[in-house]
């Protein structure tokens, strides 16, 4: 009996491309959800042992997630949530300002019924996960509300910039005790969609203005930094 045959290469590239994706979207859904604080140190081992992979395989997740601003990487101490320094939060929040409202006239000008309804399909989720008291899928699908706002735009530079920026702002919301009810309200994204399906780019464009004060206004700058137990974050 004949061994089976030995994988291509493309095949054992696609196999290690979809581990490693799965990978981020944990580590990237805990930091979102507020399960990984900034600060907190993600060790390769731990992680290696948690996932059931290679030091190398992690290692490359971590660069990945560093290339996005979102762990940074220092020599001889290894991984750690991005921690943003109050003068970075307020480059956040300006870079937001410049960009959005751009986004917001591009989305409407290419608006469709079914764009519109793909903004109404995630408000309802978003309702519902407060109605539940969600906390991690409320401030999960917050900050996925404005990286759809991106894809629906339809340019993926935007979309890209917006899904950085979105994650940076989850880590700066937690770090500065900022309380994710109020900061992000469901109202102001409600009303922010009623100005997108109307067409009235200048109303969404005031609106997503104070919407993005109002976040950073109810930021408080200080912090601090607790032990977070990885396996207990990632089920084990």
């Amino acid at each position: 009996m004949s061994p089976p045959p030995r994988k291509t290469t493309p095949e054992v590239r696609l196999e290690r491309e979809t581990a490693n994706d799965e990978i981020y979207e944990k580590i990237y859904g805990a930091i979102v959800e507020h399960r990984l604080h900034p600060g907190t140190k993600l060790g390769e081992d731990r992680l290696a042992n948690i996932f059931g992979v290679s030091r190398a395989r992690i290692r490359e997740v971590l660069a990945r997630l560093a290339h996005e601003q979102i762990v940074n990487l220092f020599p001889q101490r290894g991984a750690f949530v991005a921690k943003p320094t109050p003068e970075q939060a307020m480059e956040v929040f300006e870079a937001r300002r410049l960009i959005e409202p751009a986004l917001l006239r591009r989305l409407i000008h290419t608006l469709t019924s079914e764009k519109v309804a793909r903004l109404r399909q995630h408000q309802e989720l978003e309702l519902d996960a407060r109605r539940r008291d969600d906390k991690h899928a409320v401030v999960r699908l917050s900050g996925e509300f404005h990286q759809l706002l991106g894809v629906l735009a339809g340019n993926t530079a935007l979309a890209r910039s917006i899904r950085e920026l979105s994650m940076l702002t989850c880590l700066i919301i937690v770090l500065y005790d900022a309380p994710t009810a109020s900061s992000c309200r469901a109202d102001e994204h409600t009303a922010i969609v009623d100005a997108i399906a109307k067409r009235d780019a200048a109303r969404a464009e005031q609106l997503m203005l104070g919407h993005l004060d109002h976040i950073e206004k109810s930021l408080k700058l200080d912090s601090s930094t607790e032990e977070v137990d990885l396996e207990a974050v990632f089920g084990l």
